[in-house]
């Protein structure tokens, strides 16, 4: 069976994608990957992040096992390497401990019912929020950058980078709010929205320059965003936010975003 194949049944069985956006864009380019391929499963290697998944009708079988020990003796000697559970499937969290790989990081998906009120979305003096326009690329990649400094992988982010991204059949220049001082092409930060289907919309990335922050802008272009996703008909918006982001938490929670135990991606890392 194809990855394609492999991952989609593993969705179907267990309610969370195997591969995230980051490794589907990393697939289109050969060379960016390490592949391990049979019949029932795959592993793959970006950089330092390991994704294995196994199709659930042969889990149990020591695949699995058997894929991670190839892995283990390819990059041995390599440094560390992380690997994520999406889901936080029970069969990840025991692989993990077999192989010594410690849990590090939670990142959690926080969900808001877009039928429930929003609050009024208010102008606020000497802001303008506004759709993306070609000409702020640059500006994108630089409050990215910013923005997302000590992020393992937004912050990467470059303008290639981003034109692939824009070239996703999802892309709507309207729904990439940014905020900019009137009159001014420099952009303070931006909530890029993204809709996966008619009824399920996402807060994609909100980067606010770190020169701009303590003016509201976080909750400002979130609430944009929120506005834009359920005047176009979603009926739920979520969000993916690291588990130890407090203030991000506490403005998506005002919000109405709330996050369930299951919906929690680990990540875990051996070295």
């Amino acid at each position: 069976m194809s990855i394609e194949e492999i991952a989609r049944e593993a969705e179907e069985a267990d309610g969370a994608a195997p591969l995230d956006e980051a490794t589907w864009r990393a697939l289109r380019h050969p060379d960016r990957v390490r592949t391990w391929e049979r019949e029932d499963g795959f592993a793959l290697l970006v950089g330092d992040e390991l994704t294995l998944v196994v199709r659930p009708a042969a889990r149990r079988r020591g695949v699995g096992r058997d894929l991670l020990g190839e892995v283990l003796v390819a990059v041995d000697g390599a440094g560390p390497l992380l690997a994520w559970s999406h889901g936080n499937h029970p069969g990840a969290a025991a692989l993990a401990a077999a192989y010594d790989f410690a849990r590090v990081r939670d990142l959690w998906v926080m969900r808001r019912d877009a039928t429930q009120p929003l609050p009024a979305l208010e102008p606020r003096e000497g802001i303008e929020v506004r759709g993306y326009r070609p000409g702020d690329a640059d500006e994108v990649v630089r409050v990215n950058a910013a923005a997302f400094a000590a992020h393992p992988e937004q912050g990467a982010m470059d303008a290639a980078e981003l034109a692939e991204r824009m070239s996703a059949d999802w892309f709507d220049p309207a729904g990439l709010l940014v905020a900019t001082e009137p009159g001014s092409d420099r952009l303070l930060g931006f909530h890029w929205t993204k809709r996966h289907s008619p009824e399920l919309g996402e807060v994609y990335v909100v980067g606010i320059d770190p020169a701009a922050q303590g003016r509201g802008l976080g909750t400002l272009l979130t609430l944009a965003g929120l506005h834009h996703l359920t005047d176009a008909g979603v009926r739920e918006v979520l969000l993916y936010v690291e588990s130890d982001n407090a203030p991000a938490i506490a403005v998506y929670s005002r919000l109405g975003f709330r996050h369930d135990d299951v919906d929690t991606h680990v990540q875990y890392r051996r070295g």
